[in-house]
């Protein structure tokens, strides 16, 4: 039987539902998921499948997301040979907490997740908590759950406001939105200084979570009291603490993972989310790798909190930011190495490079390539050792190889060890373009007097070290550009 205790820091593989659906037939429901499908989809070492796209959605959002002519656009950029019935509308304009028929309902999930559970694997779902579909029946039930305007507003501003037909008339209601963009045309704007809608959502969140073991809760500091306020000028009571604590008193370990921006990371953290997205690492990553050091010198338990990442279906494929060659690989050693939930997306380590829009139910079919498939089981099985999940985790000191060489500077390095001080991993990145040296320090002391050899995990090196030395001087490691190696410690 699988380990049944959960990892510190787990691994979590992202999926579309829709579109993985999709490709095994037309009619196909998740029940098509079957363990032959589990076993190319989700590779061992998994934790976590997060499965995108379950939930109910309607008319109204699929119209929004085939008219609009930028969605529409990038929908013919992902499928060249798109058709109308391909657009099936953003999952994230969800119209009910229950699975989409065309998935095969509540019950094929429910077997899916049984199946997962048998492999030792959780499943993780979407909460969308800000907006909800245009056709949610709240809409025209109870319409004064959603911030309210006037004509005067959208005759101003028709990018943020839409007339809609309620149970008691027309009504102007507010398109979902962040303070910085226009509305997003296929939601409809929740007012959380209502009590009412904070009950409801809450009673929604525990509806959801009967689903899964886990929920992805979308945008979620949009529901923080400072960000509310700022974008509808209303003031609200805090959402997310009672909410979470609420689930958890029905399910006990229920995990949250939160999408959040803006450097909000630690504010939920604080509101009691188990793991908020990283974008700051990936950004630097992609952009400013000179940043990244200081980046991981934040307080263990943030960082612990963390959720790292290359790509989701928000953010372009990782080949494409990243490339294939050496550069990604480095990057993926520094994300999925250091503490915290380590998120991979479907097609990751196959280096596909069509990024899907959420609003597609049909996924392209893309050329089959290995440029990085044996580098990324490599690092899934260094993700496999215990040690990396509970071990003891340190960015290690690094000094200059000789005097005036300020390369060691790129580099980016760390250690794994166990509990007893035991050294398992060296890990040394090189985040430039230019060669590198230095001196890597080890103060571990249970390395003196012994032969050290050191194998590099996700490459070819093998060396043999005097122990004492390497406590004294360091390991001297001179890289060429965009190095990553993962360097196994063994006496």
């Amino acid at each position: 039987m699988p380990d049944a205790r959960p990892r510190r820091f787990p691994v979590l593989w992202q999926v579309n539902a829709r579109t993985t659906v999709h490709r095994l037939g037309a009619d196909a429901t998740l029940d098509a998921l079957d363990d032959s499908q589990l076993d190319q989809l989700v590779p061992a070492g998994v934790d976590w499948l997060y499965l995108l796209g379950v939930w109910q959605t309607g008319a109204a959002g699929r119209d929004v997301s085939r008219r609009q002519p930028d969605i529409r656009r990038g929908c013919e950029e992902a499928l060249p040979d798109l058709r109308e019935e391909d657009i099936c509308g953003s999952c994230f304009a969800v119209s009910g907490y229950r699975v989409h028929e065309r998935l095969g309902g509540d019950e094929a999930l429910a077997r899916l997740r049984a199946r997962l559970a048998d492999r030792g694997v959780a499943l993780m779902l979407d909460f969308v908590p800000n907006h909800t579909a245009p056709d949610h029946p709240w809409a025209t039930q109870h319409p004064d759950r959603y911030i309210e305007g006037t004509d005067a507003d959208l005759a101003a501003s028709p990018a943020n406001w839409t007339k809609v037909a309620t149970a008691t008339g027309d009504r102007i209601l507010a398109y979902g939105r962040d303070p910085y963009f226009p509305g997003w045309p296929d939601t409809l704007q929740l007012d959380y200084s209502a009590p009412e809608v904070r009950a409801a959502m809450t009673d929604t969140l525990v509806a959801a979570a009967t689903h899964g073991d886990g929920l992805r809760c979308d945008m979620a500091m949009l529901l923080l009291p400072d960000v509310f306020e700022r974008t509808w000028g209303r003031t609200m009571e805090p959402f997310w603490p009672d909410a979470l604590r609420t689930v958890r008193n029905e399910y006990a370990g229920f995990t949250f993972m939160a999408e959040v921006y803006w450097d909000r990371e630690y504010d939920l953290q604080q509101q009691g989310f188990d793991a908020t997205y990283d974008k700051r690492l990936y950004d630097r990553l992609a952009g400013d790798p000179g940043a990244v050091l200081g980046h991981l010198h934040a307080d263990d338990d943030y960082q612990a909190r963390s959720a790292r990442f290359l790509e989701n279906h928000d953010e372009p494929r990782a080949a494409t930011t990243f490339g294939d060659g050496d550069r990604h690989r480095a990057a993926a050693v520094v994300t999925y190495l250091v503490p915290g939930l380590r998120f991979f997306e479907d097609g990751q380590r196959e280096a596909r490079r069509i990024h899907v829009p959420v609003h597609l139910c049909r996924a392209p079919v893309e050329p089959g390539r290995t440029e990085l498939l044996d580098f990324y089981d490599r690092l899934l099985r260094v993700l496999a050792d215990p040690v990396v999940h509970d071990g003891d985790w340190r960015l290690a000191d690094v000094s200059r190889a000789w005097e005036g060489n300020e390369s060691h500077e790129r580099l980016v390095t760390f250690t794994w060890a166990t509990g007893q001080d035991e050294l398992r991993y060296v890990v040394v990145v090189n985040l430039a373009d230019t060669r590198s040296q230095a001196y890597v320090g080890l103060p571990h002391p249970s390395l003196s007097g012994r032969s050290v050899t050191i194998t590099d995990r996700v490459g070819p090196e093998r060396y043999e070290r005097d122990g004492t030395d390497l406590v004294r001087n360091g390991l001297f490691v001179d890289v060429p550009p965009w190095a990553h190696t993962v360097f196994e410690v063994s006496t």
